[in-house]
């Protein structure tokens, strides 16, 4: 799936094993199989969600996804 490709190429270029956090880091939503258009933002909201939509994205990327430990 070329969403888990995108999350994992991320994960590969930003080196997130280098880091130990609170939070799960990676896909969280998987999206659509084709990828062309790709949004990013620093919080999952509904109002990126929004936008994106708007701008017909294929993917969002963001800092701060939904879920979060405890």
């Amino acid at each position: 799936m070329l969403n888990r490709k995108l999350a994992n190429k991320l994960a590969q270029y930003l080196e997130i094993h280098q880091f130990k956090d609170y939070c799960p880091n990676g896909l969280q939503v998987e999206g659509r199989e084709q990828i062309q258009k790709i949004v990013s933002g620093v919080t999952a909201n509904q109002a990126l969600i929004d936008a994106a939509m708007e701008f017909n994205a294929d993917a969002i990327v963001v800092h701060h996804g939904y879920f979060w430990k405890g």
